[in-house]
C-alpha cells in the first residue's frame, strides 16, 4: 500500500512538472479576466480564450472596460466569442465606459502640444465611432446578454465569496479595479494576486512608438489615475508583463497557420479572426495570460516599484519605476516585472491550448 501511495504521488508530481501548472486543493485556479475586449480576434480576445482553454482554470467572469475599443462593442465581441466556443456559462460584465479623469478632447490638446500618439484606443481617429454604436461585427451580433451587474460590484462580490482564492488578470486599463477599490478598500487584500499587462520601462526595439516615448504604454496611459490607485493598493502579489518583454513576441502568419490545423471551436475562431497589423503584432496580453498559467515560461524577472506620472504635462500617463534602493517615501508593494522568456515554449503553449478541446464548465 505504501508503494502504491508513493507511485500515485510520483504521478501527481510528474503531471505538474510537465504542464507547469500548479493546482489548488479545490482543483482549479480561480480567475477573473478584466479586459478591454476589442475584437473579433486580436490580443484581447485571444488572451481571454487562452485562459478559458486551460483545463486548470475556473474563469468566474469577464469584466469589460473601455480601452482598445468602446465598452459596448467589447461586450458584444466577448459574448459572440463565448457563443462560438460554447462557454456562455461564463458571465460577461460591463464596466467603466470612460477613464476616471482623461478625456478625448484633453488628449487631442495634449497631442497638439507634445506630438501625436499612434494608438489611443477607442479614440483612434481611423477607427473612431460614438460610444453607443457597435461598429463592425464580422462574427455577427450576440444572442446572449451580459450580466445585469456592473464590473466593480461583481469583482467585490466574487472576492468576498472566495477570499484569497481569486487571481485578478488585468489586460486593459485599470478603471474597473480602481472603482472596486474606491467602493471597498479591502478588495485588493481579499484577492489572491494581481496579474496585469501594462507599463513600459526601457524596451529594446526600433518600434517608433517606444523609441520616441519608451515610458508610454497604452493600458496604463489611458487611465493613469486608475493605474495609480491600483498600484498603491495592498495586493498580496503583483506580476507585470511590460512592453519590454512583450515586444520579444510576435504573432506571425506561420503561427496562425499552426493554430488553423486544429479542429476545435477556439482554433476556428482564431483562424477566422486573427489579424496581422504591420509591425503591431506583439502578443501582449497572451504573454501575460500564459505566463500566469505557466510561470516557468519566464526566464528572467526583477522586482520594481511602479507608479504613474499624473502631472498633466508631457509625461502624463508615463510609467514610473524604482528599485528598492531609490524608491520614494510613498510607494505601493513591489511588483514582479518579467524581463525575458522562453519564446519557443510560449508559442507552443499558445498553439496547444488554442487547438485543444474547450473545457466544459
Amino acid at each position: 500500500m505504501r508503494l502504491v501511495r508513493l507511485w500515485m504521488v510520483g504521478i501527481v508530481v510528474l503531471a505538474t512538472s510537465v504542464t507547469g501548472w500548479s493546482q489548488q486543493s479545490s482543483g482549479k485556479r480561480k480567475v477573473i479576466i478584466d479586459q478591454d475586449a476589442a475584437g473579433p480576434g486580436g490580443t484581447d480576445q485571444q488572451s481571454i480564450l487562452l485562459l478559458i482553454q486551460s483545463p486548470q482554470t475556473e474563469v468566474l467572469g469577464v469584466t469589460v472596460v473601455t480601452g482598445d475599443a468602446w465598452l459596448k462593442e467589447e461586450v458584444a465581441h466577448t459574448l459572440c466569442m463565448l457563443e462560438i466556443i460554447g462557454r456562455t456559462d461564463i458571465p460577461v460584465v460591463p464596466g467603466a465606459e470612460y477613464p476616471l479623469v482623461r478625456r478625448k478632447e484633453e488628449t487631442e490638446l495634449w497631442e497638439r502640444q507634445y506630438g501625436s500618439i499612434p494608438w489611443v484606443g477607442a479614440w483612434t481617429p481611423r477607427r473612431y465611432h460614438p460610444a453607443d454604436q457597435l461598429g463592425e461585427m464580422p462574427e455577427g451580433k450576440p444572442t446572449t446578454k451580459p450580466l445585469d451587474e456592473d464590473a466593480a460590484h461583481f469583482l467585490l462580490r466574487m472576492v468576498h465569496k472566495y477570499p484569497h482564492e481569486i487571481t485578478i488578470y488585468a489586460g486593459g486599463p485599470m478603471t474597473n479595479l480602481a472603482l472596486a477599490l474606491t467602493i471597498d478598500p479591502e478588495f485588493a487584500g481579499l484577492a489572491k494576486e494581481l496579474v496585469f499587462m501594462g507599463g513600459s520601462l526601457n524596451p529594446k526595439t526600433d518600434d517608433p512608438e517606444f523609441v520616441n516615448t519608451p515610458r508610454h504604454e497604452f493600458n496604463l496611459w489611458f487611465d493613469p489615475e486608475a493605474a495609480h490607485t491600483v498600484l498603491m493598493a495592498p495586493w498580496k502579489k503583483i506580476v507585470c508583463t511590460t512592453v519590454d518583454i512583450s515586444v520579444k513576441t510576435r504573432l506571425t502568419q506561420a503561427l496562425i497557420d499552426r493554430v488553423k490545423t486544429g479542429n476545435t471551436p477556439a482554433a476556428h475562431y482564431v483562424a477566422s479572426y486573427a489579424r496581422l497589423y504591420g509591425n503591431y503584432n506583439y502578443l501582449w496580453d497572451e504573454l501575460a495570460a500564459l505566463a500566469w498559467l505557466d510561470p516557468s515560461l519566464i526566464t528572467a524577472k526583477e522586482m520594481r516599484y511602479l507608479d504613474m506620472d499624473l502631472n498633466h504635462g508631457a509625461g502624463y500617463g508615463n510609467t514610473l519605476s524604482w528599485t528598492e534602493h531609490d524608491k520614494p517615501a510613498i510607494v505601493g508593494r513591489s511588483v514582479e516585472v518579467q524581463t525575458d522568456l522562453d519564446t519557443e515554449r510560449f508559442y507552443k503553449m499558445f498553439v496547444d491550448l488554442l487547438t485543444a478541446p474547450t473545457p466544459k464548465s
